[in-house]
């Protein structure tokens, strides 16, 4: 038990004058258990939403008599809401506290989903995306601060463990799901599918969460910081996703978005170094932990969503395999993450995260290795084995590198820090899926002379049965060339990783300071 004294604001001996608050166990107790899994129910939900669409949208072009030129704006609309929301996390739950905030999202998702499942044309199912969107893009960022803030420091690694499943799952088993969903039920069960877990996730999170009031009622929103930051981060991940669909900056309105995110970004930048209010604390990079973190989350963001792009087109492109049979063949490597992440979990939290991550970045790469030797009969065992040993990588380093980001932060820095955090992962995983796109095309194009090698007209026959023997052979060699890309990649984490906490995180009298006058 210790004891915050609001007279003196310091910690002293039991007084009738200082309020009590409990420290927190060093295991997972049972109501932190049940806030993970309210937490991860809506989690879940939005992760599943941004990779269940795209097995879809083949049906969605033909139901709506609607080209893929507009189409495909149902997958892109809800990724730009999704980055232009992210940046109010921190102020979000500064201003209106974290229950409400995060309730508030969900409600505002499955608003989406419902209106998305009754959508009439190909205009307004477009427009309700971007709504389901704007609820998706906030549900995670807050579910994740929420969870840092009631774990602390010392149970970090475990409780980001926990949230970290359905990080690693939901690219696998979204295209599972939509393909199940399209082969036996209509189009708009994708969409209706949110509505009772979200129903359920609402009904838990009233209950559950914690009903603490917002820790400054005049939280200022930065809105010169808005005006640029949201645009700035829609623009850069619209002009990835374009650079990923294409293959390269083919066309003006892509190089545009490019240059417009980065200028804008840059602003951002110059705007954080006031620190006080801003909606991006350039402050928080100071620390050591945070910005090691940082640089993990977004080099290995890069590796994890670029290869996450290209295995699913090796198995269709190559091997002639259906999107739900590819997306059954990446199982093992969600097998793999959710085996590890509990370990790596409580191992972060004995050992400190320096000691683990580099470990898992290492176990990542000989995962990633066995995939440059691809060839056009490479026996599915062996990689989905691979995949495996890959899977337990990523379960090893992305979620220890979350957790180490808070562990020096104080209480009140979780909030601001959870915005900055997604911030990088949502620009990393759009890099890395632009980076080894373009590098596919390439070698497509070298492998193959004369056939041409944009990702348009590779996805365009995916659907088919494998190529003849010699053309399957060059492919298999491409993607094998572009995934020493993946392993380049993956190694540069090694750099970031050195300088995460080698010590195991202590609990932070100062957060617990103010957690308690938070309460009083």
């Amino acid at each position: 038990m210790i004891e915050y004294c609001a007279e003196t604001d310091g910690m002293r001996e039991q007084d009738a004058t200082c309020h009590h608050l409990e420290v927190p166990s060093p295991g997972l107790d049972r109501a932190l258990l049940r806030l993970a899994a309210v937490v991860v129910l809506g989690t879940i939900m939005s992760i599943l939403d941004t990779t269940i669409v795209n097995v879809a949208i083949e049906t969605l072009g033909r139901e709506l008599d609607a080209p893929l030129s507009s189409i495909q704006w149902v997958a892109t609309g809800y990724l730009l809401a999704l980055a232009t929301v992210i940046p109010l996390t921190g102020w979000a739950m500064e201003r209106f506290g974290g229950k409400r905030a995060w309730m508030t999202s969900v409600a505002l998702f499955l608003l989406g989903s419902t209106l998305c499942g009754l959508a009439w044309s190909t205009t307004s199912l477009i427009a309700f995306r971007v709504l389901q969107g704007f609820g998706g893009g906030m549900i995670m960022p807050i579910g994740q601060a929420i969870l840092a803030q009631a774990a602390g420091p010392e149970r970090m690694g475990r409780v980001m463990s926990v949230i970290g499943v359905p990080t690693l799952l939901g690219p696998i088993l979204g295209p599972v799901i939509g393909g199940l969903i399209i082969d036996n039920a209509s189009w708009r069960w994708i969409f209706f599918v949110n509505v009772p877990v979200g129903a359920v996730a609402l009904v838990l999170a009233a209950r559950v969460l914690p009903g603490v009031e917002a820790a400054s009622a005049r939280a200022r929103l930065d809105v010169r910081g808005l005006l640029m930051l949201s645009p700035g981060l829609a623009a850069l991940v619209y002009a990835l996703s374009e650079v990923g669909i294409q293959g390269g900056l083919g066309e003006t309105r892509v190089l545009v978005a490019l240059v417009a995110g980065v200028v804008l970004l840059g602003l951002v930048a110059r705007h954080g170094l006031r620190g006080n209010g801003t909606l991006i604390d350039l402050g928080l990079f100071r620390d050591r932990a945070f910005a090691a973190a940082s640089g993990t989350v977004f080099i290995f963001g890069v590796s994890l969503f670029g290869a996450m792009l290209i295995l699913p087109l090796y198995y269709q492109v190559v091997r002639g395999q259906s999107a739900l049979e590819a997306g059954l063949l990446l199982a093992p490597q969600g097998l793999g993450a959710a085996i590890a992440m509990p370990i790596a979990g409580r191992l972060t939290d004995k050992l400190g995260a320096g000691r683990i991550v580099p470990f898992g970045v290492i176990v990542a790469l000989v995962g990633t290795g066995a995939y440059t030797q691809l060839a056009a009969d490479t026996p599915f065992g062996l990689l989905a084995f691979a995949l495996w040993v890959r899977g337990v990588g990523l379960g090893v380093t992305m979620m220890p590198s979350m957790a180490a980001a808070y562990q020096t932060l104080s209480r009140a820095a979780v909030p601001r820090a959870t915005t900055a955090i997604n911030i990088i992962r949502t620009i990393g995983g759009s890099f890395g899926t632009a980076v080894l796109s373009v590098v596919l095309e390439r070698r497509i194009a070298a492998n193959l002379p004369g056939v041409g090698g944009s990702l348009a007209s590779v996805r365009g026959s995916a659907e088919g049965a494998a190529p003849p023997p010699r053309v399957a052979d060059a492919l298999a060699h491409a993607f094998g060339q572009t995934f020493w890309w993946a392993v380049g990649l993956t190694a540069l984490a090694l750099i970031p990783a050195y300088f995460l906490p080698r010590r195991p995180p202590e609990a932070a009298p100062a957060g617990a300071a103010e957690a308690a006058a938070a309460e009083a």
